[in-house]
C-alpha cells in the first residue's frame, strides 16, 4: 500500500475515465434512424447491473481486499459495465426528440458522475496517510451511484410523456409566481388613518429615522392603482395556470392516438412545449415587475408576448386535432383578463394588442 500503488491505481483509474468520457460524448448526438431502436427496460436493466457493480466495489473498498490488483480487476469490470450502459443507452435516443433526448442525456450523465466519484474518493482514500475511514465514505458513495440508477426508472420514455412532464414543469413554476403574486398588498392611504393614528406614525416614523437595517420593511406595498393592475396581473396568471393544465389533459389523451409518435406530430408537441415555456418566462417578467414601483410598459409588453404564445399554442393543438372544448373556453378566458390587464394600464395599452383582440372576437 505504498506511494508507488496508489501512482498505479491512479494511472488505471485515469485510463477509465477516459474512455467513458470519450463514450459519453457520444450522447450529445441522437443516433441515425437506421439504427434499432434499444427499449429503455434494457436500459434499466443495465442499470441495475451497473448498481450490483457499485456494490461490489464497496465491498473491495471497505473490506480487507486492498490488494492493487483486486482493486484493478473490480475497476475494470465496473468500466466494462459502465461502457455497456452508455451504449444501451445511446440506442435508447433512436427517434427522441429534443426534450427526451436532454431527459435521458441528464438521467445518465447522473449515473456516470456517480459513477466518476465513487471511484476517484475511493482511490484517493487508499494508502496509510490516509485519514478517513474507507467504511465511512465509501457506503455513501455507493448510495449515490444506487440514487442515480433508482432516477432512471422514474424518468420518462416517450417523447410525449418528456413533453407532458416539461409542460408540467411550466406549470409548477407559473404556480409559484402566482402564489407570490398573491402575497402582495395594498398600502393604507393616510386619508384613511384617524388623527391619533397619524401621529403615532410621525414619531414612528422619526423615531425610526437613520434605520438602514436590512431587516426594515422597505415599503412593498402597492397604491390603490397599482393594486388593481396587480389583481389584473393575478387573473391573467390564474386563466395561464388553467390554459396549461387543459393543454396537460389535450396532451395526455393523444397517448390514446396511434400516431401521436409520427415525426410530424413531434414537431407539433415540441413547439407547444416551447410556447409554454414562453409564456412561463412571461410569468416571470410579469411577477417582477408588479412590485413597486410597477413598470407599465414591461407588463405590456410581457401580455402581448402572452398573447402572441396563445395563439400558437392553439393553433399546434389545432393542427393535432386536440383543441377540446374546455381548452378553448380557458383561452377566451385568458384572452378576456389580458384585456382587463391592458384596461387597467391605461396609459401603457398596446393599439396592436387590442387589434388583434377584435380580430379574435370577430373569428370567434
Amino acid at each position: 500500500m505504498g506511494k508507488a500503488d496508489k501512482e498505479r491505481l491512479i494511472r488505471t483509474l485515469n485510463s477509465h475515465l477516459n474512455t467513458i468520457h470519450e463514450t459519453f460524448q457520444m450522447l450529445d448526438q441522437n443516433p441515425t434512424s437506421s439504427l434499432e431502436k434499444v427499449s429503455w427496460d434494457d436500459v434499466l436493466k443495465m442499470g441495475d447491473q451497473v448498481y450490483k457493480q457499485a456494490t461490489v466495489a464497496g465491498m473491495v473498498w471497505t473490506g480487507q481486499r486492498l490488494e492493487v490488483k483486486a482493486i484493478e480487476e473490480n475497476m475494470a469490470s465496473y468500466f466494462n459495465m459502465l461502457q455497456g450502459f452508455l451504449l444501451v443507452s445511446h440506442g435508447s435516443k433512436v427517434g427522441a426528440g429534443p426534450t427526451l433526448s436532454s431527459v435521458i442525456h441528464a438521467s445518465v450523465k447522473q449515473v456516470i458522475d456517480s459513477s466518476f466519484r465513487l471511484w476517484k474518493e475511493s482511490v484517493s482514500l487508499y494508502g496509510p496517510q490516509n485519514n478517513q475511514d474507507p467504511n465511512q465514505v465509501v457506503p455513501q458513495l455507493v448510495g449515490a451511484v444506487w440514487d442515480a440508477c433508482s432516477a432512471l426508472k422514474k424518468a420518462p420514455s416517450t417523447n410525449i410523456t418528456a413533453i407532458g412532464r416539461a409542460i408540467t414543469q411550466v406549470a409548477v413554476s407559473v404556480k409559484d409566481v402566482l402564489r407570490e403574486m398573491k402575497e402582495l398588498k395594498q398600502g393604507s392611504s393616510d386619508l384613511d388613518k384617524a388623527p391619533e393614528e397619524l401621529s403615532n406614525a410621525v414619531e414612528g416614523d422619526l423615531q425610526d429615522e437613520g434605520n438602514t437595517s436590512d431587516d426594515a420593511d422597505i415599503g412593498n406595498d402597492l397604491s390603490a392603482e397599482e393594486m388593481r393592475v396587480a389583481q389584473s396581473a393575478i387573473s391573467v396568471v390564474s386563466s395561464i395556470l388553467l390554459v396549461i393544465k387543459e393543454l396537460i389533459r389535450s396532451i395526455t389523451s393523444l397517448l390514446k392516438l396511434e400516431n401521436a409518435n409520427k415525426e410530424s406530430n413531434l414537431a407539433s408537441l415540441e413547439n407547444l412545449l416551447k410556447q409554454c415555456q414562453g409564456i412561463g418566462l412571461q410569468v416571470d417578467e410579469l411577477g417582477a415587475c408588479l412590485y413597486p414601483p410597477q413598470e407599465g410598459p414591461a407588463i405590456k409588453v410581457a401580455s402581448e408576448k402572452i398573447f402572441s404564445f396563445l395563439d400558437n399554442v392553439q393553433a399546434e393543438l389545432e393542427s393535432l386535432n386536440g383543441n377540446s372544448e374546455g381548452f378553448l373556453q380557458v383561452c377566451d378566458n385568458l384572452r378576456d383578463s389580458l384585456k382587463q390587464l391592458e384596461t387597467e394600464l391605461g396609459g401603457f395599452s398596446s393599439p396592436d394588442l387590442e387589434t388583434r383582440m377584435q380580430n379574435v372576437t370577430l373569428s370567434n
